[in-house]
Protein backbone atom coordinates (compact mmCIF):
# COMPACT_ATOMS: atom_id res chain seq x y z
CA UNK A 1 0.00 0.00 0.00
CA UNK A 2 1.09 3.27 -0.54
CA UNK A 3 0.61 6.58 1.64
CA UNK A 4 -0.70 6.28 5.15
CA UNK A 5 -0.55 2.30 4.41
CA UNK A 6 2.79 1.93 2.65
CA UNK A 7 5.33 1.48 5.89
CA UNK A 8 4.36 -2.12 6.77
CA UNK A 9 4.85 -3.47 3.22
CA UNK A 10 8.89 -3.50 3.84
CA UNK A 11 8.44 -5.51 6.39
CA UNK A 12 6.88 -8.05 4.18
CA UNK A 13 8.34 -7.64 0.83
CA UNK A 14 9.29 -10.97 0.53
CA UNK A 15 7.21 -14.39 0.93
CA UNK A 16 5.37 -14.31 4.30
CA UNK A 17 6.24 -12.20 7.62
CA UNK A 18 8.44 -13.70 9.82
CA UNK A 19 8.56 -13.47 13.64
CA UNK A 20 12.50 -14.04 14.86
CA UNK A 21 11.37 -14.27 18.62
CA UNK A 22 10.85 -17.62 19.49
CA UNK A 23 12.69 -21.03 19.25
CA UNK A 24 9.03 -23.01 17.84
CA UNK A 25 8.90 -23.06 14.21
CA UNK A 26 6.13 -24.55 11.92
CA UNK A 27 7.15 -27.22 9.95
CA UNK A 28 5.92 -28.95 6.59
CA UNK A 29 5.32 -32.77 7.03
CA UNK A 30 4.18 -33.23 2.85
CA UNK A 31 2.90 -31.45 0.31
CA UNK A 32 0.09 -33.64 -0.69
CA UNK A 33 -2.85 -35.53 1.47
CA UNK A 34 -4.54 -34.28 4.36
CA UNK A 35 -3.05 -31.42 6.89
CA UNK A 36 -1.39 -33.45 9.40
CA UNK A 37 -1.22 -33.81 12.95
CA UNK A 38 1.85 -32.57 13.63
CA UNK A 39 1.55 -29.76 10.98
CA UNK A 40 -0.98 -28.88 13.31
CA UNK A 41 0.87 -29.34 16.51
CA UNK A 42 3.58 -27.44 15.08
CA UNK A 43 1.64 -24.09 14.00
CA UNK A 44 -0.82 -24.11 17.93
CA UNK A 45 2.88 -24.51 19.25
CA UNK A 46 4.06 -21.40 17.69
CA UNK A 47 1.45 -19.56 17.42
CA UNK A 48 1.32 -20.18 21.39
CA UNK A 49 4.77 -18.04 21.97
CA UNK A 50 3.50 -15.37 20.19
CA UNK A 51 2.90 -11.80 21.73
CA UNK A 52 -0.07 -9.43 20.12
CA UNK A 53 1.59 -5.65 19.23
CA UNK A 54 0.75 -3.12 21.59
CA UNK A 55 -0.77 -0.52 19.02
CA UNK A 56 -1.45 -0.65 15.79
CA UNK A 57 1.79 1.26 15.07
CA UNK A 58 3.26 0.88 11.72
CA UNK A 59 0.04 -0.81 10.73
CA UNK A 60 0.98 -3.97 13.07
CA UNK A 61 -2.64 -5.10 13.30
CA UNK A 62 -3.12 -4.95 9.45
CA UNK A 63 -0.25 -6.33 7.27
CA UNK A 64 1.98 -6.30 10.17
CA UNK A 65 2.57 -9.26 12.32
CA UNK A 66 -0.04 -9.36 14.33
CA UNK A 67 -2.71 -8.98 11.72
CA UNK A 68 -0.94 -11.81 9.43
CA UNK A 69 -0.96 -14.12 12.82
CA UNK A 70 -4.29 -12.93 13.46
CA UNK A 71 -5.81 -14.16 9.59
CA UNK A 72 -3.62 -17.28 10.11
CA UNK A 73 -5.00 -18.67 13.04
CA UNK A 74 -8.97 -18.25 11.38
CA UNK A 75 -7.63 -19.92 8.38
CA UNK A 76 -6.01 -22.85 10.40
CA UNK A 77 -8.94 -23.00 12.59
CA UNK A 78 -11.16 -23.30 10.01
CA UNK A 79 -8.99 -26.49 8.36
CA UNK A 80 -9.22 -28.19 11.81
CA UNK A 81 -11.31 -26.68 14.35
CA UNK A 82 -8.79 -26.87 17.53
CA UNK A 83 -9.93 -25.32 20.17
CA UNK A 84 -6.45 -24.58 20.67
CA UNK A 85 -5.63 -22.35 17.89
CA UNK A 86 -9.11 -20.21 18.40
CA UNK A 87 -8.24 -19.57 22.03
CA UNK A 88 -5.16 -17.56 20.47
CA UNK A 89 -7.13 -15.81 18.64
CA UNK A 90 -9.67 -15.16 20.88
CA UNK A 91 -6.27 -13.29 23.26
CA UNK A 92 -5.05 -11.27 19.83
CA UNK A 93 -8.95 -9.76 19.66
CA UNK A 94 -8.78 -9.18 22.95
CA UNK A 95 -5.38 -7.19 22.16
CA UNK A 96 -6.76 -5.88 19.11
CA UNK A 97 -9.84 -4.29 20.49
CA UNK A 98 -8.25 -2.85 23.69
CA UNK A 99 -6.14 -1.00 21.55
CA UNK A 100 -8.80 0.84 19.44
CA UNK A 101 -7.94 4.78 20.20
CA UNK A 102 -11.33 5.05 21.67
CA UNK A 103 -10.91 2.63 24.05
CA UNK A 104 -7.31 2.15 25.04
CA UNK A 105 -5.61 4.78 27.36
CA UNK A 106 -2.99 7.32 25.85
CA UNK A 107 -0.86 7.02 24.60
CA UNK A 108 -1.99 4.23 22.72
CA UNK A 109 -5.48 5.86 22.43
CA UNK A 110 -7.35 8.86 23.40
CA UNK A 111 -6.11 10.39 19.99
CA UNK A 112 -8.57 13.27 18.17
CA UNK A 113 -7.92 12.06 14.35
CA UNK A 114 -8.75 13.94 10.89
CA UNK A 115 -12.25 13.84 11.80
CA UNK A 116 -12.32 16.23 14.63
CA UNK A 117 -13.66 12.84 17.32
CA UNK A 118 -11.89 10.43 19.44
CA UNK A 119 -13.32 7.90 16.80
CA UNK A 120 -13.16 4.18 16.97
CA UNK A 121 -10.86 3.49 14.90
CA UNK A 122 -6.79 2.04 14.81
CA UNK A 123 -4.82 5.08 13.46
CA UNK A 124 -1.01 3.78 12.60
CA UNK A 125 0.49 6.94 12.85
CA UNK A 126 -0.54 9.57 16.10
CA UNK A 127 2.66 11.68 15.63
CA UNK A 128 1.51 13.40 12.68
CA UNK A 129 -1.18 15.96 12.29
CA UNK A 130 -3.81 14.92 11.26
CA UNK A 131 -4.10 12.21 12.50
CA UNK A 132 -4.95 9.79 9.35
CA UNK A 133 -6.98 6.57 8.80
CA UNK A 134 -7.30 4.65 5.64
CA UNK A 135 -8.38 1.02 4.23
CA UNK A 136 -6.11 -0.53 7.27
CA UNK A 137 -9.49 0.58 8.89
CA UNK A 138 -10.72 -2.95 7.63
CA UNK A 139 -8.32 -5.42 9.07
CA UNK A 140 -8.65 -5.02 12.77
CA UNK A 141 -12.69 -4.98 12.12
CA UNK A 142 -12.23 -7.97 9.87
CA UNK A 143 -10.53 -9.38 12.53
CA UNK A 144 -13.08 -9.32 15.47
CA UNK A 145 -15.64 -10.20 12.86
CA UNK A 146 -13.64 -13.01 11.66
CA UNK A 147 -13.35 -14.19 15.38
CA UNK A 148 -17.23 -13.51 16.02
CA UNK A 149 -17.90 -15.84 13.45
CA UNK A 150 -15.50 -18.90 14.21
CA UNK A 151 -17.13 -18.81 17.93
CA UNK A 152 -20.80 -18.88 16.63
CA UNK A 153 -19.99 -21.86 14.42
CA UNK A 154 -18.43 -23.77 17.11
CA UNK A 155 -22.21 -24.27 19.25
CA UNK A 156 -20.50 -26.00 21.61
CA UNK A 157 -18.50 -23.72 23.29
CA UNK A 158 -21.00 -21.00 23.64
CA UNK A 159 -21.80 -21.69 27.29
CA UNK A 160 -18.09 -22.45 27.99
CA UNK A 161 -15.63 -20.08 29.97
CA UNK A 162 -12.97 -18.44 27.61
CA UNK A 163 -9.54 -20.18 27.91
CA UNK A 164 -7.81 -17.38 29.28
CA UNK A 165 -10.12 -15.33 31.37
CA UNK A 166 -11.81 -12.04 30.74
CA UNK A 167 -9.07 -9.78 31.70
CA UNK A 168 -10.57 -6.73 29.96
CA UNK A 169 -14.07 -7.71 30.51
CA UNK A 170 -15.14 -8.71 26.88
CA UNK A 171 -17.54 -11.70 28.12
CA UNK A 172 -16.83 -14.52 30.24
CA UNK A 173 -18.10 -17.39 28.01
CA UNK A 174 -17.41 -18.10 24.35
CA UNK A 175 -20.55 -16.93 23.44
CA UNK A 176 -20.53 -13.16 25.40
CA UNK A 177 -16.96 -12.79 23.63
CA UNK A 178 -18.44 -13.42 20.43
CA UNK A 179 -20.63 -11.10 20.64
CA UNK A 180 -18.77 -8.90 21.98
CA UNK A 181 -16.77 -8.80 19.01
CA UNK A 182 -19.08 -8.26 16.63
CA UNK A 183 -20.99 -5.42 18.43
CA UNK A 184 -17.71 -3.41 18.64
CA UNK A 185 -17.10 -4.09 15.02
CA UNK A 186 -20.29 -2.98 14.04
CA UNK A 187 -19.31 0.38 16.21
CA UNK A 188 -16.11 0.94 14.22
CA UNK A 189 -18.07 0.23 10.92
CA UNK A 190 -20.98 2.68 11.51
CA UNK A 191 -19.18 5.31 13.65
CA UNK A 192 -15.94 5.19 11.45
CA UNK A 193 -15.73 3.90 8.69
CA UNK A 194 -19.29 4.32 7.19
CA UNK A 195 -19.47 7.57 8.66
CA UNK A 196 -16.62 9.09 7.98
CA UNK A 197 -14.23 6.99 6.29
CA UNK A 198 -15.94 6.10 3.39
CA UNK A 199 -17.82 7.92 0.35
CA UNK A 200 -20.56 5.25 -1.37
CA UNK A 201 -22.23 7.85 -3.06
CA UNK A 202 -21.52 6.88 -6.58
CA UNK A 203 -23.38 3.73 -7.13
CA UNK A 204 -22.04 2.18 -3.68
CA UNK A 205 -18.41 2.22 -4.80
CA UNK A 206 -15.98 2.64 -2.37
CA UNK A 207 -14.27 6.42 -2.12
CA UNK A 208 -12.64 8.21 0.39
CA UNK A 209 -14.60 10.46 1.75
CA UNK A 210 -13.11 14.06 0.27
CA UNK A 211 -12.15 15.43 3.53
CA UNK A 212 -10.24 12.78 3.98
CA UNK A 213 -6.38 13.67 4.28
CA UNK A 214 -5.63 10.62 2.74
CA UNK A 215 -6.68 9.85 -0.91
CA UNK A 216 -9.37 12.56 -0.07
CA UNK A 217 -12.48 11.83 -2.97
CA UNK A 218 -10.53 9.02 -4.71
CA UNK A 219 -11.65 5.38 -5.33
CA UNK A 220 -9.97 2.85 -2.69
CA UNK A 221 -7.43 1.06 -4.02
CA UNK A 222 -8.07 -2.84 -4.52
CA UNK A 223 -5.73 -3.84 -1.67
CA UNK A 224 -7.66 -1.83 0.81
CA UNK A 225 -10.83 -2.58 -0.72
CA UNK A 226 -10.06 -5.93 0.18
CA UNK A 227 -9.57 -5.21 3.74
CA UNK A 228 -12.70 -3.54 4.04
CA UNK A 229 -14.69 -6.87 2.20
CA UNK A 230 -12.47 -8.52 5.42
CA UNK A 231 -14.93 -6.82 7.76
CA UNK A 232 -17.90 -7.08 5.63
CA UNK A 233 -17.96 -10.57 4.79
CA UNK A 234 -17.30 -11.85 8.57
CA UNK A 235 -19.84 -9.09 9.78
CA UNK A 236 -22.51 -10.82 7.01
CA UNK A 237 -22.11 -14.44 8.58
CA UNK A 238 -21.80 -12.98 12.07
CA UNK A 239 -24.93 -11.61 11.90
CA UNK A 240 -26.78 -14.37 9.38
CA UNK A 241 -25.44 -17.01 12.38
CA UNK A 242 -27.46 -14.97 15.23
CA UNK A 243 -30.12 -14.04 12.45
CA UNK A 244 -30.24 -10.43 14.17
CA UNK A 245 -29.72 -7.20 11.53
CA UNK A 246 -31.38 -8.40 8.61
CA UNK A 247 -31.16 -4.81 7.38
CA UNK A 248 -27.45 -4.15 8.11
CA UNK A 249 -26.24 -7.97 6.23
CA UNK A 250 -27.94 -6.48 3.19
CA UNK A 251 -26.50 -3.21 3.55
CA UNK A 252 -22.92 -4.89 4.20
CA UNK A 253 -23.50 -7.78 1.22
CA UNK A 254 -24.34 -4.75 -1.49
CA UNK A 255 -20.63 -3.17 -0.74
CA UNK A 256 -19.53 -6.31 -1.25
CA UNK A 257 -20.96 -7.32 -4.63
CA UNK A 258 -20.39 -3.72 -5.36
CA UNK A 259 -16.94 -3.65 -5.00
CA UNK A 260 -16.68 -6.99 -6.80
CA UNK A 261 -18.92 -6.47 -9.90
CA UNK A 262 -16.58 -2.91 -10.13
CA UNK A 263 -13.29 -4.87 -10.44
CA UNK A 264 -14.50 -7.73 -12.72
CA UNK A 265 -17.60 -6.10 -14.83
CA UNK A 266 -17.08 -2.38 -14.08
CA UNK A 267 -13.70 -2.13 -15.23
CA UNK A 268 -11.19 -2.53 -13.09
CA UNK A 269 -9.56 -5.53 -14.81
CA UNK A 270 -8.55 -6.58 -18.42
CA UNK A 271 -8.94 -10.16 -19.37
CA UNK A 272 -5.95 -10.66 -22.04
CA UNK A 273 -4.71 -13.82 -23.01
CA UNK A 274 -0.68 -15.17 -22.04
CA UNK A 275 1.38 -16.60 -24.10
CA UNK A 276 0.45 -20.14 -23.30
CA UNK A 277 -3.11 -19.34 -24.34
CA UNK A 278 -4.89 -18.97 -21.00
CA UNK A 279 -6.97 -16.08 -20.25
CA UNK A 280 -5.35 -14.11 -17.57
CA UNK A 281 -5.91 -10.46 -15.57
CA UNK A 282 -4.31 -7.11 -16.33
CA UNK A 283 -5.43 -4.66 -13.10
CA UNK A 284 -4.14 -1.55 -11.78
CA UNK A 285 -3.40 -0.57 -8.25
CA UNK A 286 -6.81 1.99 -8.28
CA UNK A 287 -9.27 2.73 -10.78
CA UNK A 288 -8.84 4.76 -12.90
CA UNK A 289 -5.47 1.83 -13.51
CA UNK A 290 -6.07 -1.09 -15.04
CA UNK A 291 -2.74 -2.36 -15.83
CA UNK A 292 0.47 -3.27 -13.91
CA UNK A 293 -0.89 -3.80 -10.83
CA UNK A 294 2.29 -4.33 -8.53
CA UNK A 295 3.63 -7.84 -7.29
CA UNK A 296 3.09 -6.76 -3.41
CA UNK A 297 -0.24 -5.20 -3.59
CA UNK A 298 -1.24 -7.61 -6.04
CA UNK A 299 -0.64 -10.37 -3.43
CA UNK A 300 -2.54 -8.41 -0.87
CA UNK A 301 -5.72 -8.20 -4.04
CA UNK A 302 -5.40 -11.68 -4.46
CA UNK A 303 -5.83 -13.13 -0.99
CA UNK A 304 -9.17 -11.11 -0.93
CA UNK A 305 -10.25 -12.60 -3.70
CA UNK A 306 -9.39 -16.09 -2.79
CA UNK A 307 -11.16 -15.32 0.96
CA UNK A 308 -14.26 -14.36 -1.08
CA UNK A 309 -14.71 -17.65 -3.36
CA UNK A 310 -13.95 -19.39 -0.13
CA UNK A 311 -16.88 -17.63 1.21
CA UNK A 312 -18.88 -18.92 -1.77
CA UNK A 313 -21.86 -16.54 -1.70
CA UNK A 314 -20.79 -13.59 -4.00
CA UNK A 315 -20.39 -15.01 -7.01
CA UNK A 316 -16.77 -15.39 -7.87
CA UNK A 317 -16.31 -18.79 -10.01
CA UNK A 318 -13.49 -21.11 -10.03
CA UNK A 319 -12.70 -20.32 -13.42
CA UNK A 320 -12.00 -16.36 -12.49
CA UNK A 321 -9.57 -17.48 -9.72
CA UNK A 322 -7.62 -19.40 -12.69
CA UNK A 323 -7.30 -16.58 -14.72
CA UNK A 324 -5.53 -14.63 -11.52
CA UNK A 325 -3.71 -18.31 -11.10
CA UNK A 326 -2.94 -17.93 -14.58
CA UNK A 327 -1.94 -14.55 -14.31
CA UNK A 328 0.98 -15.66 -11.20
CA UNK A 329 2.06 -18.60 -13.21
CA UNK A 330 2.16 -18.17 -17.11
CA UNK A 331 2.76 -14.33 -16.71
CA UNK A 332 4.57 -12.88 -13.62
CA UNK A 333 7.11 -16.63 -13.25
CA UNK A 334 9.84 -15.90 -15.22
CA UNK A 335 11.64 -18.48 -13.86
CA UNK A 336 12.86 -21.08 -11.31
CA UNK A 337 12.61 -18.36 -8.00
CA UNK A 338 12.18 -15.47 -10.32
CA UNK A 339 8.83 -13.57 -10.49
CA UNK A 340 7.69 -10.28 -12.16
CA UNK A 341 7.01 -7.16 -9.73
CA UNK A 342 4.16 -6.41 -12.10
CA UNK A 343 1.11 -8.03 -12.68
CA UNK A 344 1.81 -7.70 -16.51
CA UNK A 345 5.10 -9.42 -16.39
CA UNK A 346 7.29 -6.45 -16.18
CA UNK A 347 9.32 -4.99 -13.39
CA UNK A 348 10.14 -2.06 -11.68
CA UNK A 349 11.12 -0.46 -8.37
CA UNK A 350 9.93 -0.88 -5.27
CA UNK A 351 6.90 -2.79 -4.51
CA UNK A 352 7.16 -3.73 -8.01
CA UNK A 353 10.72 -5.40 -7.59
CA UNK A 354 10.97 -8.05 -9.21
CA UNK A 355 11.37 -11.53 -6.74
CA UNK A 356 12.70 -14.54 -5.96
CA UNK A 357 10.41 -15.51 -3.42
CA UNK A 358 6.54 -15.78 -3.42
CA UNK A 359 4.69 -13.46 -1.50
CA UNK A 360 2.02 -15.29 0.36
CA UNK A 361 -1.14 -13.89 -1.04
CA UNK A 362 -0.23 -15.57 -4.09
CA UNK A 363 0.23 -19.02 -2.79
CA UNK A 364 -3.93 -19.22 -2.78
CA UNK A 365 -3.58 -19.57 -6.42
CA UNK A 366 -1.89 -22.96 -6.45
CA UNK A 367 -5.44 -24.34 -5.63
CA UNK A 368 -6.57 -23.75 -9.44
CA UNK A 369 -3.32 -24.31 -10.85
CA UNK A 370 -2.61 -27.99 -10.00
CA UNK A 371 0.19 -28.29 -12.54
CA UNK A 372 2.21 -25.58 -10.40
CA UNK A 373 1.31 -26.50 -7.03
CA UNK A 374 4.60 -27.91 -5.80
CA UNK A 375 6.61 -25.43 -7.69
CA UNK A 376 4.73 -22.84 -5.90
CA UNK A 377 4.89 -24.35 -2.65
CA UNK A 378 8.62 -25.04 -2.63
CA UNK A 379 9.72 -21.89 -3.86
CA UNK A 380 10.32 -21.14 0.01
CA UNK A 381 9.09 -24.61 2.24
CA UNK A 382 10.51 -27.68 1.86
CA UNK A 383 9.34 -30.93 2.81
CA UNK A 384 11.03 -31.88 6.81
CA UNK A 385 11.74 -28.07 6.82
CA UNK A 386 10.50 -25.24 8.77
CA UNK A 387 9.48 -21.30 8.68
CA UNK A 388 8.83 -18.87 10.46
CA UNK A 389 6.11 -17.32 8.35
CA UNK A 390 2.82 -17.87 10.02
CA UNK A 391 0.90 -16.38 6.80
CA UNK A 392 2.85 -18.34 4.52
CA UNK A 393 2.37 -21.57 6.39
CA UNK A 394 -1.10 -21.07 6.69
CA UNK A 395 -1.48 -20.08 3.08
CA UNK A 396 -0.18 -23.73 2.36
CA UNK A 397 -2.14 -25.81 4.83
CA UNK A 398 -5.21 -23.96 3.15
CA UNK A 399 -4.39 -25.30 -0.22
CA UNK A 400 -3.21 -28.62 0.84
CA UNK A 401 -6.43 -28.94 3.18
CA UNK A 402 -8.22 -27.52 -0.18
CA UNK A 403 -6.94 -30.29 -2.21
CA UNK A 404 -7.11 -32.78 0.02
CA UNK A 405 -11.01 -32.36 0.25
CA UNK A 406 -11.66 -31.34 -3.22
CA UNK A 407 -14.85 -33.59 -4.46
Amino acid sequence: MRGTLGRFALGAIFGGLWFSGTQAQMKVSSFDGNVTDDELKSFNDFIGTLKPGTSNKGNEWVQGHSGEQTKAMGLVYQIAGQKETLDNMIRFCDAVLSERNDLARAPVGQHKIWTGGIDPAWPNDVTKTPIMTGGGEGDPVGHLASCSCLILKTKNLYNQKVAGGDPHKYGTTYLNRAKTYLEQADTSMSNHILKRLLDLSNGNKMYFAKDSPYMGGKPVPWNQQMMFNYAFLNLVNAHQILNDNPSLVSKYKSIVTTSLDWFFHGGGSQTKKSKKGNPVYDWGYTMPKTSGEDNNHGALDVAGFARTYANGKYGITADQMKHFANTFVDVMTLGKKKYAGKVDGTSGTGHASSTDSIRSGWLFLAEFRPDAYESMMSADLAVGKTTKSADQFSRFLWVKHRRANAK
